[in-house]
């Protein structure tokens, strides 16, 4: 697509939102950055204690789809169905009930890799794994127990991501909550697994606990707190982190417990988006560990705003990509796969560059 076309296609995407987005610059200077780029396993990682396998890892992970060769990546996450639960997941488009479906969806659109359950990947791991990278979801909050509670358990071990062909092994960590501190533990154990069998790690780094949420402000989006768990999930040696697109600012001011900076929220963010994300990337050791954000639930016919919105945010901030799934299994394949393809053209967008 030409120069101009893209451009003006993307401020009629983002609409009142495209100036504050695609011309701001950020407080932290991207100077500072390690930014995504052709060369990142070898300029990043390979300083790093991590083997040959888990480099070779990382480059088949960001050299596959339609970003091979930019550092940058799109990946499908499919593991709504435990949590979510399966009818809530995919009623919506019932074709994927049926896990191949989501699997040729990632490889139809262009994905570096597709993240799912044991199950999913496993049922079509002979025909797949070499076609796309795998990336295997070992724990899960699991919602048929009654009453609801929320806690990650294993769902699979390192040695079947290993068996299966997979790249790289997921995990979420729900820091914040009084079983934090047992999955730190677990998720370390098995990062540490992942490294040695030669699979790379990426961390689902979510904040819960209900105190984080107040009657001015949902705080398990703030910038600060979720740049804590960043800090947090790059100490374990996690190789890319995953997390949400922040919403708002001063979480430890508001909850009035922990330790921070004035210098925080008045030298280093401010309030637009790319500032608050910005300081994600900055707590993921300046992006020696790559952030990928997530892309949310489906809201239907402002989905491609969203994902658009949610892509510039991420690659001007600094970031590495985005993870979305529901915004694009949730809806014919077809325009599944040019939503994914939409994400994708911000990263291959010479117009949207580094704030």
């Amino acid at each position: 697509m030409p120069v101009e076309e893209m451009s003006s296609k993307l401020e009629q995407i983002l609409g009142e939102d495209a100036a504050p987005l695609l011309r701001h610059q950020c407080k932290v200077p991207k100077e500072n950055l390690h930014l995504p780029g052709p060369d990142y396993v070898e300029r990043i990682y390979g300083g790093s204690d991590r083997s040959t396998r888990v480099l070779s890892s990382l480059q088949s992970l960001i050299g596959h789809g339609r970003l091979a060769g930019t550092g940058y990546v799109s990946i499908l996450p499919v593991d709504q169905g435990i949590e979510h639960s399966a009818g809530a997941s995919f009623a919506p488009n019932p074709l994927y009930f049926d896990p191949e479906n989501l699997v040729k969806l990632a490889i139809e659109g262009g994905c570096n890799a597709v993240a799912s359950t044991l199950g999913v990947l496993g049922s079509v791991a002979r025909k797949y794994a070499h076609k796309i990278p795998f990336i295997l979801k070992v724990n899960h909050n699991e919602f048929l127990s009654y009453p609801n509670a929320f806690d990650q358990i294993r769902f699979a071990s390192v040695r079947q991501a290993f068996d299966l062909g997979a790249v790289s092994v997921g995990a979420t960590i729900y820091f914040g909550s009084e079983e934090s501190k047992r999955q730190i533990q677990e998720v370390t154990g098995m990062f540490q697994q992942a490294h040695e069998v030669g699979m790379c790690t990426i961390l689902w780094c979510y904040l819960r606990n209900s105190a984080f949420k107040t009657k001015d402000a949902d705080h398990h989006v703030a910038a600060d707190l979720t740049g804590q768990a960043n800090h947090l999930g790059v100490t374990i040696e996690a190789d890319i982190i995953k997390q949400k697109l922040p919403e708002n600012n001063g979480g430890y001011n508001a909850l009035s417990f922990g330790k921070t900076s004035k210098k925080v929220y008045s030298d280093l963010t401010t309030d637009n988006p790319i500032d608050l994300t910005r300081y994600q990337v900055v707590n993921c050791y300046m992006g020696r560990a790559g952030l990928i954000n997530s892309g949310g639930a489906s809201s239907g016919d402002s989905d491609l705003k969203e994902a658009v919105k949610t892509a510039v945010i991420n690659k001007r901030a600094g970031g590495m990509g985005l993870i979305s799934g529901r915004k694009a299994f949730q809806r014919p394949m077809k325009e599944g796969v040019q939503l994914l393809n939409a994400i994708q053209d911000v990263y291959l967008s010479k117009d949207v560059t580094v704030a």
